[in-house]
């Protein structure tokens, strides 16, 4: 008899099948590489109650409520595959992990054991949480228009600059010896491998634009000349097509505030700079030192919140901008919640374990001005005027970068 034809056979595998998918059969016992999931930080985690508010947001860095928030957007496109071996993690799990390894920096080995998962899932979870925030909130990066815009101009108009857009400058991200990169190009001036990231911040500290990826012996000057921030600021798609008619006569379309490492431009206001100068100029450069301060300050934030981007770590350089970027716009989420920046994220402790302040590798903070201060603003503005009419400052405008 041919058993290849027998019906009783055919109808027990039929049986068999039937069975394997209703769940009546028992799984198989996973391989011994399948790691074996445990507790730690994120079985902590998941406990709802009032004392472990302080501990969420302490590993996440936010609140209950903003994380529920960021996981629903992420849903829809984070998808995991029903495997014979175990069930697949799910969108908190992920999300979760992904917030935490940003927010510490450890690196995939300690941090994944915390969590019960692999490094190999680690990695993963990263990569799929990065990707889903940047489908998720495609727009929450951009330069205001409609009526955010009129705020962020009326805020700065307030501290002496009207018309002003927002503040820009060069922070560095360090990193380990880039492995899948030419290491030499990413050594900088202090010595150390980093990656340029350009940033531009309204008074709110909110991040309206970035661009990074450059490596970190490139100066901010020339990162400038390779982002499409110029090329949309040259093209007139940035600025008001409107000119505005400051006191004295000056006309403007709207500009960015910089320090000296950007030559002056009809769209970037820098300091005069010098070591002689006059009152008027010295309380120009003082006021717009100050008040340019407020992209020091976000960095401050950002770099204190995500200890991953303060430390060097061994990153994946082709995904370090996107990872970047992300952070960015979870810096923005959570100053729209309201999530308060705690002083004592800017502690540390060495290797006595001596709490230490961390070294964020920022110029000394300016005080923010406030609205009171601002009393000076008819010479502020003169100022201003004299700076952009400044017949060093135009021949300036018209050097080629170099």
């Amino acid at each position: 008899m041919d058993v290849h034809s027998s019906p009783g056979l055919w109808d027990a595998l039929f049986l068999l099948s039937n069975a394997i998918v209703a769940g009546v059969m028992p799984k198989e016992t996973p391989r011994w590489w399948v790691k074996t999931r445990t507790g730690g930080t994120w079985r902590d985690l998941t406990i709802a109650d009032d004392a472990s508010e302080d501990y969420f947001h302490d590993k996440l860095r936010m609140t209950r409520t903003v994380f529920n928030d960021i996981l629903a957007a992420c849903i829809p496109f984070i998808q995991r595959r029903l495997t014979h071996y175990r069930e697949p993690l799910q969108p908190d799990h992920i999300v979760a992990y992904a917030l935490y390894r940003w927010a510490s920096g450890k690196t995939f080995d300690s941090g994944t054991s915390s969590f019960g998962i692999g490094r190999s899932s680690g990695i993963k979870a990263v990569e799929d949480v990065t990707n889903a925030i940047l489908a998720a909130y495609p727009d929450k990066i951009a330069i205001p228009t409609g009526c955010r815009l009129l705020q962020v101009v009326r805020a700065f108009s307030g501290k002496g600059f009207p018309n002003c857009y927002g503040a820009i400058d060069c922070t560095h991200i360090y990193v380990d010896k880039p492995a899948n990169a030419p290491s030499k190009n990413y050594f900088d001036r202090k010595q150390q491998f980093s990656v340029v990231a350009q940033v531009i911040v309204d008074l709110d500290m909110c991040i309206i634009d970035v661009f990074v990826g450059y490596p970190g012996c490139v100066h901010d000057q020339r990162v400038l000349r390779n982002s499409s921030l110029l090329k949309r600021a040259e093209a007139g798609n940035i600025f008001n097509p409107d000119p505005v008619v400051l006191p004295g006569g000056v006309r403007t379309t709207g500009y960015l505030l910089g320090d000296n490492g950007y030559a002056p431009r009809t769209w970037i206001v820098v300091p005069y700079g010098g070591s002689e100068q006059t009152e008027d100029i010295a309380f120009f450069d003082t006021r717009q030192k100050t008040t340019r301060g407020v992209v020091e300050r976000a960095f401050k934030r950002l770099k204190g919140m995500w200890r991953l981007f303060l430390r060097h770590h061994k990153t994946n350089m082709n995904n370090l901008p996107q990872q970047f970027t992300v952070v960015c716009i979870i810096h923005n989420l959570l100053l729209e919640a309201g999530v308060a920046f705690g002083e004592r994220l800017l502690l540390d402790r060495d290797h006595e374990g001596n709490t230490v302040p961390i070294d964020l590798g920022l110029q000394d903070l300016a005080q923010p001005v406030s609205q009171a201060s601002a009393t000076r603003l008819p010479s502020l503005s003169a100022m201003l005027c004299a700076c952009k009419c400044d017949r060093n400052y135009n021949q300036a405008i018209r050097i080629e970068d170099g």
